[in-house]
């Protein structure tokens, strides 16, 4: 236990850091800006491409691995929408985020930092694999439900091209094809561009999760929303859940590769959630509250969980028969 307090203790206290630094140092909302644009423009890319460079490219198509991650983290997405819009009579728009809030992850922040330093550079490629597949999806489904509520209010050609751009302009989906090209070419990298990407990936974690404790203390909580009754079991549990039956179920994957994805669908809800109500003007106070609580919450499931695999009481290999040729 005392390990993974050592593990848990530094991320979530970075976060803890921001948050308390926040609230003492009174900053405008837009003084975090650069601090952002730092992360996700430059240090968060250089960590995903040092890592998918030095990776064998065999590694990076296992289709069957996205495929089993995406397939759960959209059945959360699909349930949770449906129950809201169905049972809560909430509008299309609304469910939308909500679907989100239970399936969305923060896997840009919390995500590289926490897998990479549970189980080592290993996990660097299903991390970089799930991040690039689920924001694609992300940003293509998110647009196309808001259209159908009457929130976006693009042409087809013009929503479409929105998407694409969204995609392929991202600075991680950017730096995951720069970093499987070289890996795929064999490309040597010079010593004084490496010693920059270097500088760069190992800022990525303390940044990142600094800047996400600031954004929390900037969104105050001002009351608990009732749909957090079943979005916060949702995200925490069912989706971790459902990632490690279908990982078992799949077969043929590294432990590493099943823990990771398991861990990172445990974690809670993204910050670009929020990002995203903003933008729709949709259910953006209770976004904010879900965010908090979750990432609150998360300090002891994610905790328990890595409790459980490092323990061995969590096994790699849910269902042996189905899986003979784990590890390879």
């Amino acid at each position: 236990m005392s390990q993974i307090a050592a593990l848990i203790l530094p991320l979530f206290g970075l976060i803890f850091l921001g948050y308390v630094t926040a609230r003492l140092v009174r900053q405008p909302s837009d003084a975090l800006g650069w601090l952002n644009i730092f992360v996700l423009y430059l240090a968060l890319p250089a960590l995903f491409f040092k890592l998918l460079s030095r990776t064998p490219i065999e590694e990076l198509a296992r289709l069957d691995f996205i495929m089993a991650s995406l397939l759960s983290t959209y059945t959360v997405f699909a349930v949770v929408f449906a129950f809201a819009v169905v049972a809560i009579r909430a509008s299309i728009a609304a469910g939308t985020i909500q679907g989100l809030a239970a399936a969305y992850g923060n896997i840009g922040y919390m995500g590289p930092s926490l897998a990479i330093l549970a189980f080592g550079e290993k996990a660097a490629v299903p991390v970089a694999l799930i991040f690039c597949f689920e924001n694609i999806m992300h940003f293509a489904i998110v647009p196309c439900m808001m259209a159908i509520s009457g929130s976006e209010k693009h042409s087809l050609p013009t929503l479409v091209a929105l998407i694409a751009r969204r995609i392929i302009l991202h600075p991680f989906i950017l730096a995951t094809i720069a970093g499987v090209t070289v890996a795929w070419l064999k490309l040597p990298i010079p010593d004084a561009p490496q010693r920059l990407i270097d500088y760069l990936s190992q800022a990525a974690a303390p940044c990142a999760l600094f800047a996400m404790g600031v954004t929390l203390a900037l969104r105050p909580l001002r009351r608990i929303p009732l749909e957090l009754s079943y979005i916060v079991p949702a995200k925490l549990i069912v989706h971790p859940l459902l990632v490690y039956v279908a990982m078992g179920l799949v077969g043929d994957f590294d432990s590493t590769w099943i823990f990771t994805a398991v861990l990172l669908a445990s974690l809670p809800t993204a910050t670009n959630v929020f990002v995203l109500a903003q933008q729709y003007n949709v259910w953006v106070e209770r976004s904010s509250a879900t965010v908090l609580i979750t990432t609150v919450l998360s300090v002891l499931s994610v905790t328990a969980l890595l409790y459980a695999i490092t323990s061995g009481l969590l096994p790699a290999d849910l269902f042996p028969a189905a899986s003979p040729a784990q590890g390879r």
